[in-house]
């Protein structure tokens, strides 16, 4: 196995090829400005390194990278990588992960723009996130104790799963297909609209006009906060605990919560039936 440590390369494709290799200690930086440092790289394992040049790891398979920093000027790192596996590193540039398959991140940061778009087989563990269109159009994801902050979030996901995460995100879930969100803080705006097959149990949704025009839509012991003209146009089976300030023209199912400030089934464009019943004390 070949061993790089303590190097700084700032040429173009300076590791091009590399395979079976253990990199530690490098830098990737410098007045030559030279973009994919590990292009068309197998079997690599990366540590404790520096990246500030662009498009460091495209198309790259056996991927381990732990303790690394990717700066504001390393743009778009990941890209076309299959099996990769991240620890302990932080990542500042935009489109961080994009186009590739079976990734999996922990302890990690990711402040990136454009992060994870159509990607697939992803499982993140503790990690932080800020990011717009957080994982646009990728499939079979998992996150399990994370935090995001950002805008868009998992539009057009399929096959997600959640758990002990908290989102500050608005416009999130839009047109996603299958997810399960279990005992996860949801704050943000218009959550959810024109979802499928979306089940949310202990969570807690913040936030205005969450939830219109889903179908599938199921909420299990969940509480509504601040969350007003919810549930429009929508096939719903939602379980509240406490109060939900408002709910409008939702169209089939039932929805069961301790009070309403308001319900709203009026100018509805639609022949609206969902039941909603007020449980009783």
């Amino acid at each position: 196995m070949t061993e790089i440590i303590n190097e700084t390369k700032d040429e173009e494709r300076a590791y091009y090829g590399l395979s079976d290799a253990t990199v530690r200690n490098v830098t990737v930086d410098g007045p030559a400005d030279g973009e994919s440092a590990f292009k068309e790289c197998q079997s690599i394992s990366v540590s404790d390194s520096v990246f500030n040049l662009r498009y460091p790891f495209w198309h790259n398979n056996e991927l381990k990278l732990e303790n690394c920093r990717f700066g504001e000027g390393c743009r778009a790192p990941l890209w076309y990588t299959v099996d990769c596996n991240i620890s302990g590193c932080r990542f500042e540039g935009v489109k961080a992960l994009r186009e590739c398959s079976d990734v999996t991140a922990s302890g990690s940061t990711f402040l990136s723009q454009e992060f994870g778009w159509m990607s697939q087989n992803l499982t993140f563990d503790n990690c932080e996130f800020e990011s717009a269109y957080f994982l646009f159009n990728s499939s079979n994801i998992k996150l399990k104790d994370c935090r995001l902050k950002g805008k868009y979030s998992f539009q057009y996901t399929t096959d997600l799963t959640l758990e002990n995460c908290t989102l500050d995100t608005k416009d999130a879930f839009w047109h996603c297909t299958g997810a399960v969100i279990r005992n996860c803080t949801v704050k943000g705006e218009y959550l959810a609209w024109y979802s499928d097959s979306l089940t949310f149990i202990d969570c807690k949704i913040i936030g205005t006009q969450p939830f219109c025009y889903c179908t599938n839509l199921k909420l299990v012991n969940c509480e509504m906060i601040d969350t007003d003209l919810a549930f429009e146009y929508s096939e719903v089976d939602a379980d509240i605990k406490g109060s939900i300030l408002s709910v409008k023209n939702p169209e089939f199912g039932k929805i069961v919560a301790d009070s309403y400030g308001e319900i709203i089934l009026r100018d509805s464009v639609r022949n609206c039936r969902c039941e909603i019943i007020e449980r009783k004390k």
